[in-house]
């Protein structure tokens, strides 16, 4: 006689702390909006180019050479030592034991996360902010907390060093900083990053660095970057990927610079999650850092223009409140009167005009009002937009 089999249900639900994480609301804009016709879309973080073509011809190379294989777990050595000149060049010098190599630079941030950060340790913040860096540690158990940045139409968006200062206490595991910074384009300045360090070696903080954005900084070669001052035994981590500069989005590939201790430790975490880079993409992303200073400059100056016009655009109309334009990163994030929820005026807006912005509560509850621009466009396009957000507004 063949034995019952009984079926006991289980809890299929996620484990809390996954639950308690907010979704993305520029992706829930950004869903509703993807394939309609006639839809403007600026909602991501995104160049409007592809990759350049020589990028995309050493990736095709290596695919037909068959380089489809396995790869060291901390990234192909010719990959790291490229990373290591360009990182030595724009700041201190660094050494290849100091660099592994990710997928992504959202990777990256992971990585350091899990490397350094876990269940109940107390992490700080500032908002606006990429909501990842504010969610990722959730992940591992931690809390977050939050310091907003400060806004006026004379100063633009900026930091009370104070505030922040007064919020790295003792006990306090990590501070995320994103500079410059999206969605607002604030970023820190020399003496801000000094006292930082100064508070964070005094209390043994571990400082995670999103230096995504570092080379779309108009005031200068590159952001103030805490590898300009940071000793090879600071507890500094600096994440950042070849997504915006080189205009790689799509191809997920990014770097760490960490104390030399801590690589062996994000390898153990690499192998565990994506065992390595495809090879392809490393070597497409190699030529890209050693031949794209033209590009990387191009960009910039395209930019620049797009962010003064885009500002000037939306100076001109009423309701609209901005500060001075940013000093980094590619984004406008700026105020509108009326706007009680900036999560269904997006919606709304998307829906009446086919105009895709990010929602302001997607960076916090300092963004309630507020909608960002990702300004990485030609000016035509960046004219059909404003004229949409014009005809909208003038209609409500």
């Amino acid at each position: 006689m063949t034995p019952a089999v009984f079926h006991v249900a289980g809890d299929l639900s996620a484990r809390a702390a996954v639950r308690s994480l907010r979704s993305s609301q520029i992706r829930e804009v950004a869903n509703t909006g993807i394939g309609r016709e006639g839809v403007l879309p600026f909602w991501f973080g995104e160049p409007d180019e592809p990759t350049p073509r020589e990028v995309r011809e050493v990736a095709a190379a290596s695919l037909d050479a068959g380089n489809t294989f396995y790869v060291q777990t901390l990234g192909m050595p010719s990959l790291r030592a490229a990373i290591a000149g360009y990182v030595s060049a724009l700041h201190k010098p660094i050494g290849v034991d100091r660099i592994a190599v990710t997928n992504s630079g959202t990777t990256a941030l992971m990585t350091a996360i899990q490397t350094v950060i876990g269940p109940g340790d107390r992490v700080v913040t500032l908002t606006p902010q990429w909501p990842n860096l504010v969610e990722m540690p959730k992940v591992v158990g931690a809390t977050v907390e939050t310091v907003p940045l400060d806004f006026s139409v004379e100063e633009g968006w900026h930091l009370d060093i104070d505030k922040l200062l007064k919020q790295l206490t003792p006990g306090t595991a990590a501070l995320m900083l994103n500079s410059p910074n999206n969605p607002t384009g604030w970023t820190v300045s020399r003496e801000q990053q000094q006292r930082i360090l100064d508070r964070c070696r005094q209390h043994g903080i571990w400082i995670i660095a999103d230096d995504v954005y570092e080379r779309f900084y108009f005031e200068g070669n590159a952001a103030p970057s805490f590898l300009d001052i940071a000793d090879e035994d600071d507890k500094v981590i600096s994440a950042n990927s070849f997504s915006k500069g080189w205009l790689m989005t799509g191809w997920r590939a990014g770097w760490l610079v960490a104390p030399k201790p801590l690589i062996p430790q994000i390898g153990k975490l690499i192998e565990f999650s994506a065992g390595c880079t495809p090879a392809f993409v490393q070597e497409a992303a190699q030529f890209a850092l050693e031949n794209g200073e033209a590009t990387i400059a191009r960009t910039l100056s395209r930019f620049k223009t797009a962010r003064d016009y885009l500002h000037d655009k939306l100076a001109t109309i009423p309701g609209v409140h901005l500060g001075t334009p940013a000093p980094g990163a590619m984004y406008t994030f700026f105020k509108v009167d009326g706007i009680t929820d900036s999560f269904e005026f997006c919606t709304s807006l998307l829906e009446k005009t086919g105009l895709g912005l990010a929602p302001g509560t997607a960076f916090g509850p300092e963004g309630q009002g507020y909608l960002r621009w990702c300004f990485a466009s030609d000016l035509d396009r960046i004219d059909d937009g404003v004229d949409r957000l014009r005809t909208y507004l003038m209609a409500r």
